[in-house]
């Protein structure tokens, strides 16, 4: 069983995620995802009692994988056909789980919604990146916008810090989600979708007649944007990336051309005049540095 454990591990190591310490075979164990801090659960790993098979994902990213152990001799039918209805149980279980925690993170973020204020526009946050709050609201000294799907329901909340600390509500759903920064999509003449709120309020000021959304993150966009083609699928889409030139293999842009490619959409990126310092990466970066005389 100690080999199981270990090649178990092995697996999730090469996904991408960090395994937890301990994994128990029966027990479905939460676990940090890819990428998160180690308070984190989005991750998720069931391996089978026996040993010979198991599963693991990360909420976050919606990844779902399974691994089946290896051995001398080949499975039979029969073990693999009871691997396959293992596979087809602990999924369920996962989704009723998750669906379940969904649900919860849903009510709470609309009773925390409801109890926040409209948030003041000398909000530091808001004063450093220069933007409005364009409808954002306070809570507990927190800037808090509330995460949509695409009928409008509050799935989630993302708060802010003054600093720009940025956090989402646990268990949320996230995925496919998004922030309205401004307008209904049913009466827009377009769609604009970016990672952050703060890039969409500039946004906004330079497209008045357009929907803005925010994905939150890049790993984000395409099902955003994928959600809006399917609803929407004559509506004009723009995906404005993130320009992460100092980062390796530049995910802001490289996960936006994936959007755009797969939801038909057109690509927007910022265009860096010579003298603009390299550690800017996305539109609001730009405004903020051309209005304050790029310095």
């Amino acid at each position: 069983m100690n080999n199981s454990v270990y090649d178990f591990k092995t697996a999730i190591y090469a996904a991408g995620m960090e395994p937890p310490e301990h994994i128990e075979p029966g027990k479905m164990i939460r676990f940090a995802g890819a990428g998160k801090r180690p308070s984190n659960r989005a991750g998720w790993c069931l391996l089978f009692d026996d040993g010979l098979g198991g599963c693991f994902g990360d909420w976050s990213t919606g990844l779902t994988e399974t691994w089946l152990a290896k051995r001398d001799h080949t499975y039979t039918q029969a073990e693999r056909a009871a691997f396959a209805l293992k596979m087809i149980e602990a999924k369920a279980k996962f989704h009723a789980e998750q669906k379940a925690k969904q649900t919860t993170a849903s009510w709470r973020a609309k009773k925390i919604w409801g109890n926040s204020i409209p948030a003041p526009a000398s909000f530091p946050y808001l004063q450093n990146k220069g933007i409005k709050p364009l409808g954002a609201r306070l809570y507990k000294g927190l800037l808090v916008l509330p995460v949509v799907n695409i009928n409008h329901t509050i799935t989630s909340l993302q708060f802010i810090a003054t600093d720009g600390t940025k956090k989402l509500l646990s268990s949320g759903q996230k995925k496919g989600c998004f922030i309205t920064v401004a307008r209904n999509i049913r009466n827009a003449s377009k769609v604009i979708i970016c990672e952050g709120w703060a890039t969409g309020c500039t946004l906004s000021e330079d497209e008045p007649n357009a929907a803005i959304l925010a994905a939150i993150d890049a790993g984000n966009l395409e099902r955003v944007a994928l959600t809006v083609r399917y609803q929407y699928p004559r509506i004009k889409i723009v995906i404005a990336g993130d320009d992460d030139r100092q980062t390796p293999d530049n995910p802001g842009a490289t996960k936006a051309r994936a959007a755009a490619i797969s939801a038909d959409a057109l690509l927007a990126l910022p265009q860096w005049p010579e003298d603009a310092p390299a550690h800017l990466t996305d539109f609001n970066d730009l405004a903020l540095w051309l209005a304050r005389g790029r310095t």
